[in-house]
């Protein structure tokens, strides 16, 4: 017999050298992934947190097969669709009140590149001299130039460190350290030349599930507001329901200047972004002099028929017991997290609306804590996509999951700590 030849695929996140063989899924369904042996893979993180109601669920894909029959991709920055104005107009009637305009992208990382860019046009166009960007200790905005200087440096970015731009940042508000962080950015704002603060709402994703208050979040749009410094809110992973409300701000009242969606905006089907600014921004850049214009695009802005999966989506929310599913799923999390909070192996166990995270107490932390290939390697021949941050293990699953499902995956967290040991203790 022979060999099966190397796979020209290249995977992000992944070191070949350690992770040369790849799994074929042939489909998925509910909160299930099927590979090529026929076995059902239990989507533990709504594969990389897009997945929300579950997949393929039928509404969306109906709404997809259906924009096939009379769409591709068309030019928006000459034409527009009803897929996109529907779209846009649903989205702002569910997001915090007071943001006016949507413009399109294809990712979570061109959605905050678009709102960086959106900050500091709207300065510049007013002929204001402020160009600094303020972000948080451990944050992670996505990988392309904009979104890596934005985030934490460190392994994900040092190769790259030549192409980045500065910013200033504010520490993570760590229990009983949170005034430092509201002082930092207030020294920050005061200068007068800081155009926005970007934070990712309540939790920091790839940074480790680190999470915070509501109360710390109004803080930031206080200190902002006074200062005329905007915010942008990066709700890419936190929005659709994932901290148990439609969007993290929410649970601070707050409205940004910027919000920053993608992910679940599909329902994670097809990809697609928004980007939604309050009005003067979108006035800043409306003039008579093309100069003024907002330069940013895509070639697939506003695809048809990802933005008919938006809108099929929306109608999800609308018509099925969305918030529902996510009050249960968060309630699930709470009962199983009890156990954890004694055990001794396990330490900084945490939970926001449908996101739990805890951290496994061992020598090595971070994300490249040798536990990290382990624990993947532990999980996956129980047939559980669950993929830690290193050391720091988190449940991210789709709403429709069971009770009987989620139980799988806690009792494997629980027994993963005694394949990988704990030496830290």
């Amino acid at each position: 017999m022979s060999a099966v030849p190397p796979s020209p695929v290249w995977h992000p996140f992944t070191q070949h050298r350690l992770d040369p063989v790849f799994k074929g899924i042939l489909r998925t369904e509910g909160a299930y992934l099927i590979d090529e042996d026929g076995r059902a893979v239990l989507d533990a993180i709504s594969s990389w947190w897009v997945i929300t109601h579950g997949h393929r669920h039928p509404t969306i894909m109906d709404a997809i097969r259906k924009a096939t029959e009379s769409f591709d991709q068309i030019i928006f920055a000459e034409y527009t669709h009803a897929a996109a104005e529907e779209l846009a107009q649903g989205v702002i009637e569910i997001a915090p009140a007071g943001l006016s305009h949507v413009f399109f992208s294809d990712s979570g990382s061109t959605s905050v590149e678009v709102a960086l860019k959106m900050a500091l046009g709207f300065f510049h166009n007013r002929g204001v001299p402020r160009a600094r960007i303020v972000v948080m200790e451990h944050s992670y905005h996505g990988d392309t130039v904009g979104t890596m200087s934005a985030g934490a440096r460190g392994v994900f970015n040092a190769a790259y460190e030549p192409l980045l731009f500065a910013v200033e940042t504010i520490p993570f508000p760590a229990p009983g350290r949170e005034q430092d962080t509201l002082d930092a950015l207030d020294r920050a704002c005061r200068g007068g030349d800081v155009a926005a603060l970007l934070v990712e709402p309540l939790v920091l994703g790839a940074g480790g599930m680190k999470t915070y208050s509501a109360h710390l979040l109004a803080e930031f749009r206080r200190i902002t507001s006074r200062w005329n410094v905007l915010l942008i809110a990066d709700e890419v992973m936190t929005g659709w329901g994932r901290t148990g409300t439609h969007f993290a701000c929410e649970q601070a009242g707050i409205m940004p200047d910027i919000l920053c969606t993608s992910k679940g905006l599909t329902g994670g089907a097809l990809p697609l972004a928004a980007t939604l600014c309050q009005p003067a921004i979108f006035e800043a850049h409306l003039s008579t002099d093309r100069s003024r214009t907002f330069f940013h695009s895509s070639s697939y802005t506003a695809n048809p028929i990802a933005c008919a999966a938006g809108l099929a989506n929306l109608a999800v929310w609308r018509n099925e017991p969305v918030r529902d599913r996510v009050t249960r799923l968060a309630n699930m999390h709470a009962e199983r997290l009890v156990h954890f909070r004694s055990d001794p192996r396990f330490l900084n166990v945490r939970q926001i609306g449908t996101v739990a995270a805890l951290d496994l107490d061992v020598r090595s932390t971070g994300y490249l804590s040798e536990v990290g290939p382990s624990l993947r390697t532990f999980f996956r021949r129980r047939d559980l996509l669950i993929r830690p941050l290193g050391n720091v293990i988190y449940l991210m699953p789709p709403y429709c999951v069971t009770a009987a499902e989620l139980d799988r995956a806690y009792e494997a967290i629980a027994e993963a700590a005694d394949f990988v040991g704990t030496p830290g203790r």
